[in-house]
């Protein structure tokens, strides 16, 4: 943030605002640790602040403090609405455009109310009155610590604030491994963890609350798997009966791609998962290196992200969705062995 963007802040927050909170739609870690840190933050210092969740995110996330308060849009529409409705000032985290709050996004259009707009993705829209935006950032956690520093408002991290921010870094790092944890993030923990943040139980809630039906997908999933080593890649296929069949929660698939980059020689990992309600394939894009997966699903599955980490959708079946992508890998062959 440069210091006419923190003025601005200050002078928005220096009077009684109604702030609602959004997250991108399907949030993940990162999105619901921001969202809650920030709330905690805005009402402890006197504001009236709200999250509006676009729909429901996996039940890992759910023991994080104040994630009672959170309003699911499709399950507490007429709430949510109101929130909206009231809005004076509107917070957009791990999301820039307006495209990606779902069901949302035409009361945003419509909204009267101020943006602030924190995110580290690339290729921003400009909606907002404030834009924070960081391709460099390991998460929009990091980033809400950042913003709190710019406020000087690091005194007012609680132990709840801690948690969530922790969760929120821990999971869009991949435990710390992903490029885009700096020395700088370490140093955020290490005073997350000073504030609070129990780092073995938010670890402990993250990733060890398996139920035998998720590792049963877990294995199914892992048995769809196909090697392309001609392109160093791999990718995953789950239809919508394998789903049912294993009965399916949201966020049972999360980290699934990622056990494709633990092969040798891998530097391209895929996901492809049908969704019959929505009518599409949902894709998730990893790689290594200097390989950008934000590209590859900008050119050619309606997506983007990170350019080790992307995501994007398909409107065609399961199968012709797989025989379009390795159709494209000889084009990418040469930048895929280099």
């Amino acid at each position: 943030m440069n210091s006419e963007d923190i003025i601005a802040v200050k002078k928005l927050l220096s009077t009684p605002q109604q702030i609602v909170i959004i997250p991108h739609k399907n949030p993940d870690g990162d999105a619901i640790g921001s969202t809650l840190g920030l709330c905690h933050y805005l009402n402890s210092i006197g504001q009236s602040a709200t999250i509006v969740s676009p729909n429901d995110y996996p039940r890992f996330l759910k023991w994080m403090p104040g994630n009672e308060a959170i309003l699911n849009f499709e399950r507490q529409n007429q709430q949510a609405k109101l929130a909206l409705k009231k809005a004076t000032l509107i917070f957009t985290l791990d999301f820039n455009h307006l495209g990606r709050a779902g069901q949302l996004e035409p009361l945003l259009q419509s909204s009267d109310a101020k943006f602030i707009m924190i995110d580290h993705h690339q290729a921003p829209s400009d909606y907002a009155v404030v834009t924070y935006s960081d391709v460099t950032m390991s998460s929009t956690c990091e980033m809400i610590y950042n913003f709190m520093e710019y406020l000087g408002a690091t005194d007012y991290i609680t132990e709840a604030i801690a948690h969530c921010l922790y969760t929120g870094i821990l999971t869009d790092t991949g435990s710390f491994k992903f490029r885009s944890t700096t020395s700088r993030t370490h140093k955020v923990v290490a005073h997350l963890i000073e504030k609070g943040a129990d780092n073995t139980t938010i670890h402990n809630n993250i990733f060890d609350t398996n139920s035998p039906s998720r590792i049963q997908l877990l294995g199914c999933a892992l048995n769809n798997m196909v090697i392309l080593q001609e392109f160093k890649t791999v990718y995953i296929t789950l239809s919508q009966d394998e789903l049912d069949k294993y009965k399916y929660q949201k966020g049972d698939t999360e980290g699934f791609v990622n056990y494709g980059l633990t092969l040798e020689g891998i530097r391209f990992a895929v996901i492809f998962i049908e969704n019959r309600e929505e009518g599409i394939i949902k894709i998730s894009f990893r790689s290594k290196g200097d390989f950008s997966v934000n590209q590859f699903a900008r050119n050619h599955f309606s997506g983007g992200g990170h350019d080790n980490a992307s995501g994007g959708k398909s409107d065609s079946s399961l199968e012709e969705t797989v025989q379009n992508f390795r159709a494209l890998l000889p084009q990418y062959k040469e930048k895929l062995n280099s």
